[in-house]
């Protein structure tokens, strides 16, 4: 659909699918996926009925080194990435965006809901319209000089069924297929096991907030904070309450658990931002989001060169290192940082 309404707005329009496996079939086949066998069928097919050319781009030594790697890097270390803000921020629109350059193309569109808004010669990204459907926190780690050269022909539509009506009427086969989701490149959907079958098993305790060991793990990158399920812990909590995650130490392979309310924390120290304009430096309030599908939470933040300070208006829990905290000024994105701790 993106490609249609830049067709149709006299744009040259050249489709790419980009192939992030040397063995495709690796990846889930059907609807899950945003990366299978099908989808790249499927983007042909699409290509075809608007008329206009079609290419494979194989990306997947650059999507192994840049996002399968660090995905693996990040959880040995104790922390947890998101893969589809890896992809976007090193693949789609750097690699991708280089290349198209290159070869004489002007920019890089998508069909992320999210919106772009031109100010005093500046690009500003904002909220989609469908705010159920924004992906704005996802593209996050774009800075000016990619937003400058991309394009989100869908993020000012007031919703996803519209879309998908749109591109019924078209004829478009992709109307019918549900959302992509998951990891692209875990085919089963089990990611502890992936991470076992790639970093191996490391047999390691789990402890409460008192040292007490409680249960046994088959290796602490498994675990994210906040984790609750899968913990198969052998000693229940003297209160009967459940669990969770509350600390994880690669050093000595140790999973802490304890309750809820000792996930909560009111501050976050958040490194290597970058912004999508010009650096806003100093405090200044605003609006923080640490998960693709979370609440904006109102925050005094602080923001510099090399990291950004976050100070919650109330508690949240289960922000984990590793994550990106999105800061937004209303609707418009400032910029982005990772995670790298939290305070209670």
């Amino acid at each position: 659909m993106a490609a249609a309404r830049l067709v149709d707005a006299g744009h040259d329009v050249t489709a790419v699918h980009l192939a992030l496996s040397k063995n495709p079939e690796t990846y889930r086949s059907g609807a899950r996926g945003c990366c299978s066998l099908e989808d790249s069928h499927d983007a042909r097919r699409a290509a075809d009925l608007l008329g206009i050319p079609f290419y494979v781009w194989d990306f997947s030594d650059r999507f192994a080194a840049d996002v399968i790697d660090d995905f693996l890097a990040e959880y040995a270390a104790g922390r947890t990435p998101n893969p589809c803000l890896r992809c976007n921020e090193k693949i789609k629109f750097a690699a991708v965006l280089e290349r198209g350059l290159a070869l004489g193309f002007e920019a890089v569109a998508t069909g992320h809901y999210a919106s772009l808004r031109w100010e005093s010669g500046v690009v500003e990204l904002h909220r989609a319209a469908a705010d159920a459907k924004d992906q704005s926190y996802v593209l996050g780690v774009l800075d000016q000089a990619q937003l400058s050269r991309s394009l989100f022909p869908l993020g000012d539509d007031p919703s996803k069924a519209d879309v998908r009506a749109e591109a019924a009427a078209r004829g478009l086969y992709h109307a019918r297929k549900p959302d992509s989701h998951d990891i692209c490149f875990i085919p089963t959907g089990d990611t502890a096991g992936f991470l076992t079958s790639r970093l191996g098993a490391a047999p390691g305790d789990i402890v409460d907030e008192d040292g007490a060991v409680v249960g046994r793990h088959q290796g602490s990158h498994q675990f994210t904070v906040g984790q609750r399920r899968g913990l198969h812990l052998g000693v229940p909590a003297d209160d009967g309450r459940p669990r969770f995650v509350l600390d994880i130490s690669p050093r000595t392979n140790v999973v802490t658990v304890g309750p809820r309310e000792h996930l909560a924390v009111t501050g976050i120290e958040a490194i290597r931002p970058t912004w999508a304009g010009s650096p806003r430096t100093g405090a200044w309030r605003g609006l923080v989001q640490v998960r693709a599908h979370g609440d904006p939470m109102p925050a005094t933040i602080t923001g510099g060169t090399e990291g950004i300070t976050v100070e919650l208006d109330e508690p949240a829990f289960g922000i984990a290192p590793g994550q990106a905290a999105v800061c937004y000024d209303g609707t418009r994105v400032v910029g982005s940082a990772t995670i790298s701790g939290t305070r209670r």
